[in-house]
Order: C-alpha cells, then structure tokens, then sequence
C-alpha cells in the first residue's frame, strides 16, 4: 500500500496582515501545517485557527527582542531542499520537513524613514533580517517552493490550491514579485544610508535642487564606486549636471575621434555649439570676440571654445561649457568673461583655476571629470514611476569607419578629408542632442544646429537659419560695428543677431533700445545683400539623426552652402533625395546610425 503524501507546511511571517486570517482560513481548509513567528502567529491563534510556533520546528525560542525568529537550518533547508536524493538524505539525517509555502511581507523601512526626523537607531530597528532571507530563500527555490510576499496574491493563490496544485507559471509570478519587493527594500535602505555615511561628493553629491527650484530635495549618486567628478567650486544643480556629462561625453568622442582638442558649449540638454580646435583666423577671432585674447594662437583648446561659443552666441548664453583638455589660462580667460553656469574638463592649470574660481564671486561651478571612467553598459531612468532601461548609446562615429558609403554621385571620389571631419563633428553633436536634430558643419565646428523639434523639416530650416545667421556675422558691414563705449557683450551679441537675422525693429521704442548702442547705426541687409553674401558660403556639411523623410530638407540645406549630407537611410523618398541632391551638386552619404536622444 502506497506510503500517504507528507503534509504540506506554510511558514508566515508578515507585517503586513491584511488578508492574513482570510488565507490561513483556505491553506487549514486545504490540510496545510502552519508555522508562523511572532505577531502573525498571535493573531492566527486568537482567530481560531491551528497554528504553530516556528519554535516547533527550530526547537530554539525567539530571542535578541524578536531579531532572531526565523534565521535556523530547520527554516531555511526546509524552504531550499530541491526534489534530490542528496537532499532528501541531508533533511531526513537531520530530520527536517520541507516547507512548501512561505508568505511573508517586511518591515516598513520606507514609512519609518519619511517620518520627520527620523534617528537612525530608528531606521535601523525597520531593516528586516529573517523576512528578506526568508523571501530570497523561497523565491531562489520557487520551483518548488510557492512564496507570497503581496496580499494581493492571496485570493488567486487559494483559487489554484483548492484545485490540487500552484501552477509553474504563478511560481514564477510569486518569485519576481518577491525578488523586486526585497531589491526595493534593499535600495531604500542603502539610499538612507548613503545619504547619512556616503562622503560628500564621493559616492553622491547633494544638488541645490531638481529640474525646478520647488522639486527637492535633489541628488546625484552612484551605487558602485565614485562618482567620476568631482566639485572644485560652485555647486551643480540638476540640469546643470544633465549639461555637463552629456557635453563631456560629446568632447571626449570628438577628441578620440579627430585627435584634436574639442570643446561644447550646452544649454538645456543639448548643444548649442561644439568645435575642435582648429585654428582660427583673423575674422575668425573678431566674430568669435576673442580677437584680443593672449595666446589664443597657441590653444588649441581656446580656440575650439571660441569656436563652440562662437556660433551661436544667443543659445550660447548662460551654457555648460565641456573641454576635452586639460584647461590652459587662453581658455579660461575666455570663460572668465562670458555670461555661463559652469564648466567640466579633465583638469585646469592652477593659473587656469584660479581665474575660473574667482568668477561669481566664488560661486561658478568647475567640474573636474575622471577622464578615464567608463559607465556601466546600461542606463536606467525613471518617468512617472515606470523604469526605463537600455543599453547606452556607444556607437563609436568616425571620419574613417562611418561616411564611407556614398550613395550619389555613384561615380563620387573619396570625400575630402575636411568634409570627413565636419560630418564627423556633426554626427557625434546629434548623438547628444534632443531629437529630432540636424546639424550643419565647417572648419570643425557646428555653424547651425536644430533641436527637439517634431517635424524634420523644422530642424533642418532652423539649423539653416543659424548657419544663416552664422555666415552674416562674417560680412564687412558686421565685422566693423562701431560700438558706443561701454556696450556689453551680451547687447553685442543681440544686436549683431538681429542685424545679421534681418529682424531690425520698425517699432519706434524697440528701434531706439536696438540703436542705443551703435556710434554709428549699421543699415540693415537688403533681401539682394543677405542672397548675394549667402551665395558664398559652400563647403557645409549636414548630418541627420534620422532619415530625411522628403526632399524639402534636401532643398533647404542646398540653400545654406551644404555640399555634403550624411543619413541613415530607410524612407520611401530615399530615391527622391538622391535625385535632388545628385542635381543640386551634393554628396549624399548614408550614415548607418539612427541617433535619436531624449
């Protein structure tokens, strides 16, 4: 006669009691064995129901003021015994019962923490010990252990008891859901004690405040390691540091990409120029206001910050500025006097560092980044309370392995070396730009870029326009603005845009602020002026986050000087652009990438 099947057993111990006397009502209908610890053993008894101590079975009481409960080999080789031969010996040598159910909440870590004031002798009495154990046991072993860890789960579980068995499936289900409850528990707990052990800027870095004064508090941290910066003055804020590691990872693929020293210049998550330093030249150094800057000529970094702030001085203003470099005094000179919110860089010379701390009265933010630090292959963010994970964005762009597909003219020789360069600095700019995007480039550096936008063809009309705009700041009627003494740079900046942009007031209050700091008013660009000095600028490159999707965004770019276009490719109109572009005299190169960022 066949030997009859052992009792099942369930061990409870939970926090959380609701539904608890409904579910130990259906496991005693069911001829489950209870074992429950402390406060949950307590209110089973005075319902009624038959339950034992966990003590039955370990034979030791609850000690340490009920720190020790469940933590015993009769507990926990009970919950991760395997259908084994060996396993079984081991329980029967020692004989222990296996434990086929185990319910179990924890204690409320998070709810004693948000209390006011919270000591952390306090917090320390809410880190639950025997719960998480028994929960990771029990879920490591789920394919044979059923382990509840939310009240939720009970009502269906009871449901699949009554009909002779716990589906493989609702295992599963029970053991991720036990898995995500301990690794939550676990990262509040070490967030409070980062908060209260961690140094200070080694491990996190507590911030002025979130994306808007009222969202605090606000922090940056790391959960391995340091973090790779460091603050040597100022203090960032949180769209500050968005700024600066995603300028830094722009300048440092620049610099591995062409070997030459990079810089950008972000406001609001995206760039609003980047360059490498390539020599600049007289014109060059006057448009770019650096023309009285000593030893620009001998900075390749300075002049790659000229440049980067340079080409769009508007969008420039107030920026993240990132150096690729280590920071020479030419470079910091030119920071020194422009209106920006901090900067990141490898490191600065001390003649350097001491000009940038002395900006704001000590209060401006440098950065000092850890240039040989790698980041995990994946990144997480968190929207709405939903996680969101992927694997970083390090597709490697370079003038050599990325713009050698030319898809017109067929016939079509090597692109130029500067050609290479350009799309290669317009590529690695869209990387880190908010998409949709489209960049246009020359002489190694962004000359117009368009960002966020919906629709492609307003990305690709708004970096012309700044390539526009760009290429007017270099016209004899600009190059010699005599200024009244005592001009701001900012007023500058404005006033020359909105000469070289063709929005001069007509309105008689707003004309007189625009004139006030003229010596000698500028006339504004006829429509035959702009066409005729516009008609000169050649040689740009243009790249696109994704593809063009019609030959509008052909059209506009033959319009600002664009020689070169790289896309990825993937529209029903890819045919249509080839056409128009091979016609226009373009070189089309498809680049392989879609580089969308958000």
């Amino acid at each position: 006669m066949a030997s009859e099947a052992p009792q099942k057993i369930a061990i409870l111990s939970v926090y959380n009691k609701t539904g608890l006397l409904d579910l130990a009502k259906g496991l005693v209908k069911q001829n489950v064995r209870l074992l429950a610890s402390g406060g949950t053993s307590k209110l089973i008894k005075e319902a009624g129901f038959p339950v034992e101590d966990v003590s039955a079975i370990t034979k030791a009481p609850e000690m340490l003021s009920g720190r020790v409960k469940t933590l015993h080999p009769a507990v926990h080789a009970g919950i991760l015994a395997r259908d084994l031969a060996s396993d079984e010996k081991d329980l029967a040598d020692q004989n222990i019962s296996k434990v086929d159910y185990v319910i179990c909440n924890l204690y409320p870590f998070k709810d004693t923490i948000a209390k006011v004031n919270v000591t952390i002798p306090e917090a320390v009495e809410e880190i639950d010990i025997g719960g998480v154990t028994l929960l990771r046991a029990a879920a490591k072993n789920h394919s044979r252990v059923t382990i509840l860890s939310d009240p939720e789960d009970y009502h269906e579980f009871l449901k699949e008891l009554e009909k002779g068995e716990v589906t493989e499936k609702s295992r599963q289900h029970y053991a991720l859901k036990a898995f995500t409850h301990t690794a939550d528990y676990d990262s509040a707990i070490s967030e409070f004690f980062r908060r209260k052990y961690a140094g200070e800027g080694e491990q996190q870095l507590t911030l002025r405040y979130g994306a808007n004064p009222h969202q605090k508090p606000a922090s940056a941290y790391v959960t391995e390691g340091k973090l790779p910066f460091k603050a040597l003055a100022g203090s960032p804020g949180y769209i500050n540091l968005l700024d600066a590691l995603n300028a830094w990872q722009l300048v440092k693929e620049l610099d591995a990409a062409l070997d030459y020293p990079a810089a950008a210049s972000f406001k609001h998550v995206s760039p609003a120029g980047a360059a490498i330093g390539v020599p600049l030249t007289s014109d060059e150094r006057k448009v770019y206001m650096v023309d009285d800057i000593a030893g620009i000529e001998n900075s390749g970094l300075a002049q790659a910050y000229a440049r980067a702030r340079g080409a769009d001085r508007m969008s420039s203003f107030g920026d993240v500025i990132a150096l690729s470099r280590e920071v020479d005094q030419a470079t910091a000179k030119i920071i020194s006097r422009e209106v920006s919110d901090g900067v990141v860089a490898p490191g600065y010379t001390k003649e350097a560092l001491e000009l940038l701390t002395k900006k704001k009265g000590g209060k401006y933010l440098v950065l000092q980044m850890d240039a040989d630090y790698v980041p995990p292959p994946h990144e997480t963010r968190t929207l709405f309370g939903v996680n969101l994970t992927q694997h970083r964005n390090d597709a490697a762009i370079s003038p050599q392995n990325t713009f050698n597909s030319i898809v017109v003219p067929k016939d079509s020789a090597p692109l130029p070396e500067s050609a290479q360069r350009d799309l290669t600095v317009a590529t690695i700019a869209l990387k880190f730009t908010q998409s949709n995007s489209v960049c246009y480039a020359l002489n190694g550096q962004v000359i117009g870029l368009g960002a966020g936008q919906q629709s492609r063809i307003h990305c690709t009309r708004l970096a012309g326009d700044k390539a526009d705009n760009w290429w007017m700041r270099f016209h004899e009627r600009a190059l010699n603005i005599k200024w009244k003494q005592g001009t701001k740079r900012p007023e500058k900046s404005n006033a020359i845009d909105m000469l070289c942009a063709g929005l001069t007031p007509e309105n008689e209050l707003e004309k007189a602020d625009y004139e006030r700091v003229f010596d000698d008013v500028p006339a504004p660009f006829t429509a035959e002026e702009r066409k005729a000095w516009l008609a000169k600028l050649g040689e740009v490159a243009v790249s696109s986050d994704a593809f063009f999707p019609f030959t509008d965004n052909v059209f506009r770019a033959s319009r600002s000087g664009v020689k070169y276009i790289a896309a990825p490719l993937g529209s029903q109109n890819d045919q249509a652009c080839f056409e128009v572009a091979e016609k226009l005299g373009i070189t089309y190169v498809e680049q392989h990438l879609r580089l969308f960022h958000h």
